[in-house]
């Protein structure tokens, strides 16, 4: 053999080439869903609650169910602001208010047992407008009842009620908002400035109960949260959020329970949903705004929760900006839902949903079990979603009374690779429907009810071969 052979090497080449990628691939490259999981539990981390406590009733609040304590909030959140930080206890009582709380950074407003929260329905002590989004457009609109923008380390915490009242006043405008909602889209798809974006006075865009905006490190625990306006508890760009044992009483129109959108490293758990919307909504911005921002939702755990309402978990419809990294677990029903996993997307919002976890859910009766589609409402055209890797282990329904499991791709997108095992939808109107779909795995996979051993041949089969 010659010395340095051309083809001994290239041949050399080639097998350090490989060796050394080896070697130096990294593994944040490879998804490994166990190590996600564990990875979103370490960085999700409860701010640490002040020592400095403050009574609400210090202020002059009082909690006859009469007197406005607006002024009474205002003034104990500017003392937080000076202290550095403060507890705001709110003790037995019910406490209104004519107009939102606006909170600081570093403030845990603790509600206790027995206090109650509520809200008055003059439009106009929700002005001035603040920045916001609604269905997925950011916005200037009547403040969120309770609203938090730009902030850090944010708790509300303890067993009272926040208590919208809102079914006599804002909900009433769900009637009224087709052409506010109509303008704010066509903003979006202009690409209009967002500072001229304004709503308000002379528009009917419902505010939410809460909304926590572009804020990090969060905790909302166990207080209840009764009839909103709009969404309930909306995470909005917001990151290291904890949800925990909180439950809801919510029935007007879009009272959705928890949106995350556009936000990260989410826990919620141990929660009681009663709601007559979505009870978590994952979503990531409309259409071409959305795909601007560019800023998915992501590394999301739903644990440990009791559904009740519209639908249990859904991601979208708004989530142009992409959906990954979704944990639910273990958890079950309390009474009537709609649908159970709800994937929902169409052809203007692009984007992604991928990397979805679902294991041992529970539920009863309900009209679809799992359903998956990318022509939502039957319109859009031009930004199909890539809805891909969507694992089911471990789940169980009692009846689907239309369909048990639903895969809608789209022509030019399928959705693809989707994994269901051990499922059990124990009876079903339609046991499956697939359309645009390719490599969806089926493993230990009953839908409909068992079909035991197949009959053998009678006299009847064979007089009917003849008769027909």
């Amino acid at each position: 053999m010659k010395k340095n052979s051309p083809t001994l090497l290239a041949i050399l080449i080639i097998i350090t080439t490989v060796v050394l990628l080896l070697m130096y691939r990294s593994p944040n490259n490879i998804y490994r869903p166990d190590e996600k999981y564990r990875a979103i539990l370490r960085a999700v981390k409860a701010p640490v609650l002040p020592e400095k406590t403050l009574s609400i009733l210090d202020f002059g609040a009082l909690g006859d169910s009469v007197t406005d304590c607006r002024p009474a909030f205002e003034k104990a959140m500017q003392t937080c602001r000076e202290l550095g930080g403060a507890r705001i206890v709110v003790p037995r009582g019910k406490y209104f208010l004519d107009g939102p709380i606006h909170l600081v950074s570093n403030v845990c407003l603790d509600l206790r047992e027995g206090a109650e929260l509520f809200f008055g329905s003059n439009p106009r002590s929700y002005l001035p407008v603040v920045r916001s989004s609604w269905e997925g457009t950011f916005l200037y609109n009547y403040s969120p009842f309770i609203y938090g923008y730009q902030l850090k380390n944010i708790s509300i915490i303890g067993k009272g009620i926040i208590d919208g009242r809102a079914a006599e006043g804002f909900a009433e405008w769900a009637d009224l908002d087709d052409d506010d909602q109509a303008l704010s889209r066509e903003m979006n798809y202009a690409g209009t400035p967002v500072e001229e974006r304004i709503f308000g006075e002379g528009h009917f865009l419902r505010p939410q109960l809460i909304q926590l905006f572009e804020c990090k490190n969060v905790l909302i625990e166990d207080v209840m949260l009764k009839d909103s306006p709009f969404w309930c508890l909306h995470l909005l760009k917001s990151e290291n959020i904890t949800v925990r044992g909180i439950r809801f009483s919510a029935f007007n129109k879009n009272n959705d329970g928890i949106d995350p959108e556009y936000s990260r490293n989410v826990l919620i758990e141990n929660v009681q949903f009663n709601n007559s919307d979505d009870n978590v909504a994952i979503k990531a911005g409309r259409d071409y705004e959305g795909r601007k921002t560019n800023t998915p939702s992501e590394n999301i755990i739903i644990r440990h929760c009791r559904f009740k309402g519209l639908h249990a978990v859904v991601i979208g419809s708004e989530m142009s900006s992409g959906v990954r990294n979704v944990f639910v677990h273990d958890c079950d029903h309390g009474g009537y839902l709609k649908r159970g996993i709800y994937l929902k997307s169409n052809p203007d919002r692009g984007g992604y949903i991928r990397n979805v976890h679902i294991d041992n859910l529970k539920l009863g009766t309900v009209e679809d079990c799992f359903f998956i589609t990318s022509n939502y409402h039957n319109q859009g055209k031009g930004f199909e979603t890539d809805i891909r890797d969507i694992h089911v282990n471990n789940l169980h329904c009692k009846e689907a009374e239309n369909a048990g499991i639903v895969i809608q791709g789209f022509e030019t997108k399928k959705v693809r690779d989707i994994y269901l095992s051990n499922v059990n939808i124990e009876k079903a109107a339609i046991g499956l429907f697939m359309e645009h779909a390719e490599n969806i795995v089926l493993d230990n996979v009953i839908s409909g009810g068992r079909v035991g051993a197949p009959s053998t041949a009678k006299k009847t089969d064979l007089q009917r071969i003849e008769r027909e």
